[in-house]
């Protein structure tokens, strides 16, 4: 089943989620290589694709996992917690409907 990951983030975490980037996106080319990502990426803190030093307000990935407790282990996992990057994580079951 699929299941949303959105993550907060804290405030004044731009440095810790730059630091931290290399090895979450590390975990995330393990799920697209196992095809199991549907996508993944920032949610900007302004109204651009490139927010430079506004950073960033969170994350949403959406990917396959065999539960919610396996979806939310693997959240738990994040580089970004270990960081401090998230100030919180919602994991959510996913329903994809479109595209189909």
């Amino acid at each position: 089943m699929l299941y949303a990951i959105m993550g907060e983030d804290a405030p004044s975490s731009l440095d810790k989620r730059l630091s931290a980037r290399p090895a979450h996106l590390e975990r995330l080319k393990t799920l697209q290589t196992e095809g199991r990502l549907v996508l993944a990426g920032p949610h900007p803190a302004i109204d651009s694709p490139e927010p430079g030093p506004a950073g960033f307000s969170g994350s949403l990935i959406v990917a396959e996992f065999d539960s919610l407790d396996a979806a939310r282990a693997w959240a738990d996992a994040d580089p970004y917690v270990a960081a401090g990057v998230y100030a919180g994580v919602i994991v959510k079951p996913f329903k994809k409907v479109l595209p189909a």
